[in-house]
Parts: C-alpha cells; structure tokens; sequence
C-alpha cells in the first residue's frame, strides 16, 4: 500500500510539472479572451526566462527629446518620448519598449532612428505608466500587471495624438515586440510598417486580415519561448489571411539584440537593426 501511495505521488508531481510548463509554453493559444500578450507576459512567472535578463547597467540618455503626455479613451493622459523630425512630417515610428520599460537605452534607440529615419517623427511608447525596471524580478512584476486595456488606450491616444494623416509604423523588442504587432493591429489604415523583434504573435487569423500591413519578424533559433513552432504557426496563419512575412532567422538567442543582455550578439544585432531600418525606408517611402 505504501508503495502505491508513493507511486500516486510522484504521478500528481508529474501531472503538475506538465500543467506548469503547458501553462508556461509560448506555443499555446491563447485562452478564449486571453490576449497574445497576455500569453507572452505569464513567462515572466518563469526562473528561466527571468534569469536570462540582466540588469540594465546604469545609463544616462543625453540626446534630443522630450516626455510628452498626451489624452488617452480611458482618461488617464498616456506618456511617451518624443523626437519630432526637423521638417513637418505625417510619418511616425511607434517604438516599443521591452519588458524594463521606457528607459533610457530605449530613448538612445529613438535617438538612433532619428538620426537614420530623417522625416520621421519618433514616439517611444511607455506602456508601464511612468514606472521602469532595474532587475528582473521588477520587470516581471511590471509585465504581468500590464492591463491589455490600458496598453491599448495608451496606443489609441498616440494614434490620435499623431493625427488624422498620420503613416504609422512601429517595433519592439521582446514584450515590446508583441505590441508592436499590436499596435499595427490598431493603427488600421494608417499602418504602413512593423517590426517585431522575438515578441509573442498575434495568433487570431481574424485579427491579422485586418493588417494594412506586412511585418518583419526577427526570430532568434536558440530562442526557447519565440521558438521555431511560434514562428512555424504565425508563418500559417500570416498566409492564411494573406498577409506578407519577412522572417529575419539568426543563430542567436532570446534577446540577443541587447547590449546589456548577456546573450547579446553585437554582429547580429547590427545585422538586424540594418535589415529593419531598410524596411523602414522602404515602406515609408523614404528618400
């Protein structure tokens, strides 16, 4: 009997570490009303991936740019960064944030597209309300809390801040990654462009007919959450709304786009950031 009663117990601890690491899988659909987002967010309950993120080490932002405030559907004012082009322009580049928030090594990234993207106005979105991340278990915190109503809100009133005539387009990294696709989701008609660095797709064939865009998508191989079936599936389902996908596949891992992530490839990340800012270009149609 005792035998039994331990061999009934090693069972449940291992139908519990099933359900665990099938609650934890970035290639489970999402529960019915479960955002992709939503999805992406539950790893940050994981050792694994919070372990795979350094600290940010310190760093000042001394470029150009503003904070700015701006209205929002939901009546609390949205914040983001701001780098308005020298000539007047309706073009825009939405970025997103990864999950440390909108620090300054993101305002150094809109600095870097303002320089390379001349005409274009640059809004670094800050989808955490005012609040960053200087380690890990900070920024897990931050992601999880990420309200999918809020973040939209905060997109919607950038989009009207933008205005009437406005040409988005956006990209992110990571959690900023997956929002990015969001964000190309809501901008409907004005959507011209977007870039998602290893970010959770959106997996409604539904949602992404209505896409006026195509989409860049950087995967990392070695990626153990963005991985080669997340990837496989929004190839599919991409197709299936007849969409156009450019997958940019590097042998590198999660993250390795960050200088301050101890996977961060520097000859990749460049490789990347080249292939972004082309398509960019292109489908903004820059000069």
């Amino acid at each position: 009997m005792k035998r039994i009663w331990t061999l009934c117990a090693a069972l449940l601890n291992l139908v519990s570490v099933a359900s665990a690491q099938s609650t934890m899988s970035c290639c489970t659909k999402p529960a019915a009303g479960q955002a992709a987002t939503e999805v992406f967010a539950m790893l940050a309950s994981n050792e694994d991936f919070s372990g795979g993120h350094d600290a940010p080490l310190p760093f000042t932002y001394a470029g150009e740019g503003r904070l700015i405030e701006f209205k929002t559907t939901d009546g609390q004012p949205g914040k983001a960064f701001e780098i308005k082009s020298k000539a007047k322009s309706d073009k825009y580049l939405f970025v997103i944030h990864e999950w440390w928030g909108l620090n300054d090594y993101i305002k150094q990234e809109a600095g870097r597209f303002a320089e390379e993207l001349p005409g274009v106005n640059i809004i670094a979105l800050d989808l955490y309300d005012g609040q960053v991340a200087t380690n890990a278990d900070q920024a897990g915190k931050l992601m999880q809390g990420v309200k999918t109503e809020r973040a939209q809100a905060i997109i919607n009133g950038a989009l009207t801040y933008a205005g009437p005539n406005a040409k988005i387009s956006s990209i992110g990294w990571c959690f900023g990654g997956g929002w990015s696709i969001q964000t190309a989701l809501l901008a409907g008609s004005k959507a011209k462009a977007c870039v998602a660095y290893y970010g959770m797709p959106e997996k409604d064939v539904a949602k992404l007919k209505t896409l006026n865009t195509d989409v860049l998508f950087v995967f990392a191989k070695q990626d153990k959450w963005i991985n080669q079936e997340v990837v496989d599936q929004f190839r599919k389902d991409m197709a299936a709304a007849k969409k156009g996908l450019t997958v940019k596949t590097y042998d590198a891992d999660h993250a390795f786009a960050n200088p301050s992530n101890p996977k961060y490839n520097k000859a990749m990340a460049a490789d990347a950031h080249a292939a972004a800012v082309t398509y960019l270009q292109k489908n903004l149609k820059l000069k």
